[in-house]
């Protein structure tokens, strides 16, 4: 050990007084006073209960089980196989033997220090952590040892609860007596997520680093090893900077624990560490993505998550967001444990023909990205109106080795343009009084907006200021309405991206800070379709467990958010949109149709929301980076692509009006 090292331990052990033996001792006698109390206490047959599931638990699983392979599977509407979860997990084993010894040096020396000679549960590091804690000290490791870590991972969840503790202690005792210590950091080391779908140190290596693990350097072995302890605040791609003072932190307690010499640790710390993203495999398919963040939502609801739209204040919404994402990477880490078989409403021939319809009427746009994905894009939803649910989901152009992850259908929100106008304007004064022969003013006011053809007609019916999207009409009754009043209605569809900045006249006119999705659209359409009734979209029928168990069947709860005659009455127009306005000629030739296009400022977004009898579909085109597109209007690309594909799910469909 060098002098300087030697130097550093000292003082240590000089700032150690009495107080920190007492302190301890005392936990101790404390933590020994409590489980008196619950033995003599009702909470005995408790403790007894846990340790009974813990040891059913450890006795009945597998190593299968410990190296996390449970195959989730995703079917679609005929049985057939979307994707199974086990690939996108993203896990490259190894085995003891082949992790390096650098890496299981960082862990232990960062996590568990005790790790080879506790028993499961390490005492002394739970009060070491209280005793830091009451004395104000950095915590740079807690109490959870690697065992403990590994039994929340594989038999838990991430609960907050005495009793979710206690059975995680009972599960790590029984752990450590039926696998050697090993194997234990084997099936952790591959078990706990490193972010952006990797699970295991092997995949994370290729991710980030695009090499093998045993190729990386000390610096890099620690930089990934700092991943799991929040894989979202120490994400490479977004945080690199957190991350890498993590990486420290890790040499630190690697040098202080005679892992790496000093010439080791001043080198790795000096080392620049160079990220990217080394993907280049994807299993082609956007109703996967989808898929999973139905199930991951609907775990997330099951445990108690409450979702939020409306927000007084931005700090507000970015809390929110920010504890929305950190609860999401959790539950989606749990999910690709699970093994569950899911089961959804994914209609293959229509998530072809989908795909298909975009493909063709965009084809002749092949300018692409510097990632390689075309630069022109479009997104669509397709709902079943009588069941609610997703039938089908694009996200974008078909393409070949081009990820499948971002699915614009539900994660981008643009501004919707006119197609928002039914929504805030027409069918809120529809519940007041107004009817379609209504009569309302054409004429520009000198402080709002003009109409795309720059004509203005004077008193006009209020059928025909929707059939001809008049700007000038709907802004006057948008705010005749209040826009507290109108942007309601969308918060009451669960629109999640409506901002402060939205409650003005630019809303009447789809002039959103952020938008909306096509998921959203197609669902807030599909409560037009459906008298009122507002249903939140899902694509889930139901999910098992791998042994077959029902883990939930989500149900549709129904929210009366238009007043059903004026939802009627509102359809009643948007089929004259489809004969005599906007999208005149895009209607179907056997099957009644209503719907309304959008067009945004300077043609950047084009949109149509449209609806039958039987399915309701919205499209969005435009650029992922929005710029101008001559030609880019809602009545042209996105008003034709939901003709031919409703024009190809529709056939064979008998004949059927709305209301019927």
């Amino acid at each position: 050990m060098d002098e300087n090292k030697k130097k550093k331990k000292q003082k240590r052990h000089k700032r150690k007084d009495h107080s920190f033996y007492i302190i301890q001792g005392v936990i101790l006698l404390a933590f020994l006073a409590v489980i008196f109390l619950f033995v003599k206490s009702d909470y005995a047959g408790g403790i007894f209960s846990l340790r009974r599931e813990a040891l059913e638990a450890v006795e009945n699983s597998t190593i299968e089980d410990m190296q996390g392979q449970r195959v989730g599977t995703i079917y679609d509407a005929d049985g057939g196989i979307i994707a199974e979860l086990k690939n996108e997990r993203n896990i490259r084993y190894l085995t003891s033997e082949e992790i390096p010894q650098t890496v299981k040096d960082a862990f232990v020396s960062i996590e568990d220090k005790r790790f080879y000679k506790h028993n499961g549960v390490d005492f002394f590091a739970l009060t070491r952590a209280v005793t830091k804690l009451i004395n104000k000290d950095a915590i740079t490791q807690g109490g959870s040892t690697i065992t403990q870590q590994l039994a929340r991972n594989v038999f838990l969840t991430h609960e907050v609860s005495w009793q979710r503790k206690v059975k995680e202690m009972f599960i790590a005792w029984e752990l450590e007596k039926k696998y050697t210590k090993d194997e234990i950091l084997e099936f952790y080391v591959n078990n706990i997520f490193y972010a952006n779908n990797c699970y295991g140190i092997e995949s994370a290596s290729q991710k980030y680093f695009g090499k093998t693990i045993s190729e990386c350097s000390i610096s890099e072995v620690a930089f990934l090893c700092a991943i799991p302890n929040s894989p979202s605040r120490f994400d490479p791609l977004e945080n690199k900077e957190n991350t890498l003072e993590r990486r420290d932190v890790i040499l630190d307690a690697m040098y202080d624990n005679d892992k790496i010499s000093k010439e080791e640790y001043e080198a790795a710390l000096a080392e620049t560490i160079t990220v990217d993203s080394h993907s280049t495999t994807y299993e082609q398919s956007w109703a996967k993505s989808y898929v999973i963040h139905c199930v991951v939502e609907e775990m997330m609801a099951a445990d108690g998550f409450e979702f939020q739209y409306d927000f007084e204040q931005v700090t507000d919404r970015e809390d929110y967001e920010e504890l929305y994402d950190e609860k999401f990477a959790e539950y989606r880490e749990k999910l690709y444990l699970s093994g569950y078989q899911i089961y959804t409403s994914i209609e293959p021939e229509q998530q072809t023909a989908l795909q298909n319809a975009i493909d063709v009427k965009l084809e002749e746009y092949n300018t692409k990205n510097t990632n390689g994905s075309y630069a022109l894009q479009c997104a669509a939803t397709c709902i079943d109106n009588e069941t609610g649910l997703v039938t089908a989901i694009v996200g974008g152009r078909s393409q070949e080795d081009v990820s499948y992850d971002y699915n614009r259908a539900y994660l981008s929100s643009r501004p919707p343009g006119s197609a928002i106008k039914p929504l805030v304007v027409y069918t809120p004064l529809l519940e007041r009084g107004y009817t379609a022969n209504s009569i309302v003013n054409d004429t520009k006011d000198p402080e709002g907006p003009k109409n795309s053809n720059g004509q203005y007609s004077g008193n006009i019916s209020l059928r025909t200021a929707v059939e001809k999207s008049k700007n000038t009409v709907a802004w006057a009754k948008f705010n005749e309405l209040g826009a507290e009043t109108a942007m309601q209605y969308l918060l009451e569809m669960e629109f999640t991206d409506i901002m402060p900045q939205d409650y003005t006249g630019s809303s009447a006119l789809g002039g959103f800070t952020r938008g909306a999705s096509t998921l959203e659209m197609s669902a807030a359409y599909t409560t037009l379709a459906n008298g009122g009734v507002y249903r939140r979209p899902t694509c889930i029928i139901r999910v098992e467990d791998s042994y077959g168990n029902v883990v939930f069947e989500p149900k549709a709860e129904e929210k009366q958010v238009y007043e059903a005659s004026a939802a009627e009455a509102m359809t009643d127009i948007l089929e004259g949109v489809m004969t005599n306005g906007t999208a005149k000629g895009q209607g179907l030739e056997r099957m009644p149709s209503a719907g309304k296009t959008g067009t945004t400022n300077e043609n950047k977004d084009g949109w149509f929301a449209g609806y039958t009898p039987y399915y309701t579909t919205s499209i969005w085109v435009g650029y992922d980076s929005p710029r101008w597109l001559k030609g880019l209007t809602g009545s042209a690309y996105p008003a034709e692509i939901w003709h031919n594909f409703m024009e190809e799910i529709h056939t064979g469909l008998p004949v059927k009006n709305f209301g019927e």
